[in-house]
């Protein structure tokens, strides 16, 4: 028996929901896929799936793009599957549609407008997600498969971020020396790092410097690929369908430099294991590698374990926050670069040195300011004075950055508040004197970091993600009439922010 009408005008809704019972029981599955896999999966892949309909033990979702298609019908149809059957009963198919125009109707031969991916719903879903065989459906025109070389072409350069422009202080000085020692290695010779992984905060220069490397060493006649994360779980997939995985997997082998950035969105069992495999074929081959992420490899809990291992063997080099003599450097290029378009761009040197102290944040922010200083600067307008520098900058200037806060010093924290230790806390000892700070470490590392409940889980001892889910409601139950415990957490709050 369908659970909604075939013949029903509200079955299906090109907005991406039913009538109203089909938009709440989809609001009430997305909130159990949230609590699932936490925030940072559920942002990342789910946030722009909608369900269209369900009738005849069939569910149709529709999502923006083809890759999201991919990844979803790859790692999660079955989670999908579960949260679908808890609200509406059995569902024994998923068909997943890139949304279009064209209305989604339930025929045999979908528009050709639209991606269609038909999955029969598993009993129970698997670590690594559903990988059965698509059902084949006839199309009215073929689609054009992924081809080899779409799959790893690697991601494009921008000409303005290379080593010249690199702006050189105290805080990005090792990072910098080590980059370019990277680029300029011989093939044959013995690697100069295995490999060289660079951290640090948005904005203070990864990219630059990575796309740095590539600019350099491709200009030298090396085989060199830049990849971000994004941009290899695109490949992987797109091998997979197109059924060239090992022609992709070769030519990763094969290349003399591989530039990998933001690896901390990297994701998925089966794509993180290639690129352990991809990675330790290129070391052991002695290629060089070059990783960037947010945080030191032991950080990304995300990460198989494995490939934490490994990148942690070679040199990690942090960048670090900009000091205002570097600051004011960046400023000084920003606005060179700015006056070969517009010659009478002049800023003196007085507002350059205020706005080299007011912005401390980041290198984004530095050229954001330029860009508004520049819209203040006309041929027939008044020299720029610090009071004109100032409203024009006020929304970059940030009175405090916050601190990133680790669950490891909120572990710490906790405990000795409360008198028990670290250990006690990551233990499976369940009485209420050790009970109660578990679950305040839990709440504030919820609060706190962007940990999801998995990962959070995991550093407290490997616990299961439901575990952290009910401490921090707990917390918030107990918050409603405990003033007490309110003030204890805003204490530690900030002591962890100061």
């Amino acid at each position: 028996m369908d659970i909604f009408d075939e013949t029903d005008p509200d079955r299906v809704d090109q907005g991406g929901f039913g009538g109203p019972p089909l938009n709440e029981a989809w609001r009430r599955c997305c909130a159990r896929l949230r609590a699932e896999l936490g925030d940072d999966v559920f942002n990342s892949w789910f946030g722009r799936l909608a369900l269209v309909s369900v009738g005849s033990g069939q569910a149709r979702l529709s999502v923006p793009t083809k890759f999201l298609k991919s990844w979803i019908d790859m790692h999660y149809v079955g989670h999908i599957s579960v949260a679908l059957n808890a609200e509406f009963g059995p569902v024994v198919q998923i068909l997943i549609f890139v949304r279009c125009s064209a209305p989604l109707e339930p025929a045999k031969n979908p528009p050709t407008e639209c991606v269609p991916s038909a999955k029969a719903a598993p009993k129970s879903p698997e670590p690594g997600g559903d990988r059965g065989p698509a059902e084949r459906r006839p199309a009215s025109r073929p689609s054009a498969a992924p081809t080899f070389g779409d799959a790893l072409t690697g991601s494009p350069l921008d000409k303005r971020l290379t080593f010249s422009t690199f702006q050189v202080g105290r805080s990005n000085e090792l990072a910098f020396h080590a980059a370019k020692r990277v680029a300029d290695h011989n093939r044959g010779g013995t690697p100069a790092f295995c490999p060289l992984y660079v951290h640090s905060a948005v904005g203070l220069g990864k990219t630059h410097l990575l796309q740095g490397v590539a600019h350099t060493a491709t200009s030298q006649g090396r085989s060199v690929i830049y990849l971000t994360a994004e941009r290899f779980m695109y490949g992987f997939v797109a091998a997979l369908q197109a059924q060239t995985s090992i022609a992709f997997k070769e030519r990763l082998r094969t290349i003399d430099l591989l530039i990998f950035d933001d690896a901390q969105f990297l994701q998925g069992k089966a794509i993180q294991a290639e690129f352990g495999h991809a990675l330790n074929a290129l070391l052991d081959a002695g290629r060089e590698v070059i990783v960037a992420a947010d945080r030191p490899p032991n950080d990304l809990e995300s990460l198989d374990e494995r490939v934490r291992s490994r990148l942690g063997v070679g040199l990690c080099v942090e960048i670090g926050v900009l000091d205002e003599p570097l600051r004011l450097k960046i400023l000084e290029a920003r606005v060179a670069a700015a006056r070969m378009a517009e010659p009478h761009f002049e800023v003196s040197p007085t507002v350059l040195a205020f706005v080299a102290r007011s912005i401390r944040s980041n290198g984004r922010d530095l050229e954001g300011a330029v860009n508004r200083l520049r819209a203040h600067c006309t041929p027939t307008s008044p020299p720029l004075t610090v009071e004109t520098a100032e409203a024009a900058i006020r929304d970059l200037i940030r009175t405090h950055e916050p601190k990133r806060v680790k669950i490891e010093d909120i572990q710490k924290l906790v405990a000795s508040h409360y008198s028990v230790s670290r250990a006690d806390i990551l233990s499976s000892r369940r009485t209420a004197a050790v009970v109660k700070p578990r679950q305040v470490a839990m709440f504030l590392a919820k609060m706190l970091t962007p940990r999801s409940l998995p990962e959070i889980g995991r550093r407290f001892g490997g616990r299961d993600h439901t575990t952290v889910l009910h401490a921090v409601r707990k917390i918030e139950a107990l918050l409603q009439n405990d003033p007490t415990l309110r003030d204890t957490l805003e204490l530690l709050k900030r002591m962890l922010q100061e």
